[in-house]
């Protein structure tokens, strides 16, 4: 019979693409995953894997086995939520992947809110990029992201990964408060902004393609100065009178607004949402974290700044 836990190695591999990839997500050695798929494809009795150069690609029999191998994972967790469903505690583990402004936005009070509620039940949180953290928890590494979706660019899709929005997040221009630097306090639109200097999110960045295009929508290429993925870096920055951004509305949740805002046309808004596998949505402390963060994603929303 086939060993359910090498059948995963497989499954890893044809997800990550690399041993070595396999054995960083997994923290075994490259050597131990090896020694495992070599031994999983004498039990299979077929070639599953080809060296192609430096790499191994999965053969046709090795496809097969990745494809029901995904059904019995897959079945693995539905059989796991209707068992922790049968009991009146929510208990276990979720383990949870977070970008940065939501991290600091919201995730203080909805672990409060758990820990009273639930407190059986225990939460692992990564802070993660939005796209690592969705391909991660397709590929098991999370059970729940919470993620973002800019306006025009879409985020990463996986097949089998539920989504529900969260929250809608009205995006601004940043400037210093009025008086600190007088080249800041004429910009009264967009285009105000273009001889300023502006910091923005590393490139491959969805908020910071989003920004470019913004800018160059409004005829000029901004004069990008700093580049930092901490928003509260670009917080800093702004207050500062260094530099001016394009601003989500939760960088300012729970924190004294010590900069000036300018709204955009249309009032732009980034889409924040959770994600998580099909088949683990019915596990009750899934649900319940699913459900503490809606509630404070609810009251962020009924007591937000209407600038915000």
């Amino acid at each position: 019979m086939l060993d359910i836990k090498r059948l995963r190695l497989l499954w890893e591999l044809d997800a990550r693409g690399t041993v070595a990839a396999v054995a960083e997500a997994l923290r075994y050695s490259p050597s131990a995953i090896s020694q495992q798929l070599a031994q999983l494809e004498r039990e299979a009795g077929v070639p599953l894997l080809l060296r192609v150069g430096r790499k191994l690609e999965l053969t046709p029999a090795g496809h097969v086995l990745v494809a029901e191998t995904h059904e019995l994972l897959a079945g693995l967790e539905r059989a796991e939520a209707a068992l922790h469903g049968a009991r009146a505690e929510v208990a276990g583990t979720v383990r949870l992947a977070v970008f940065q402004t939501a991290m600091l936005a919201l995730m203080p009070q909805v672990l409060g809110r758990l820990r009273d509620a639930h407190p059986a039940l225990r939460v692992e949180m990564v802070q993660h990029e939005p796209a690592a953290g969705l391909q991660e928890t397709w590929a098991r590494g999370f059970d729940l992201v919470v993620a973002e979706q800019y306006p025009g660019h879409a985020a990463p899709h996986f097949a089998g990964l539920d989504r529900q929005p969260l929250i809608a997040d009205r995006i601004s221009i940043g400037l210093p408060p009025v008086g600190l630097h007088e080249t800041f306090d004429v910009v009264r639109s967009l285009r105000d902004a273009e001889h300023l200097p502006w910091v923005l999110e590393p490139e491959g960045a969805a908020s910071r393609h989003w920004a470019l295009q913004a800018c160059r929508s409004a005829g000029f290429e901004p004069d990008v100065r700093y580049e930092t993925a901490d928003l509260q870096a670009h917080l800093r920055l702004i207050e500062t009178g260094n530099a001016v951004a394009l601003l989500p509305g939760l960088v300012h949740v729970g924190a004294a607004r010590r900069i000036r805002l300018v709204g955009l046309p249309g009032n732009p808004e980034r889409a924040v949402f959770t994600a998580a596998r099909a088949s683990a949505s019915g596990h009750p402390a899934l649900g319940a974290v699913r459900e503490a963060l809606r509630v404070e994603a609810e009251l962020i929303g009924e007591h937000r700044d209407p600038s915000l």
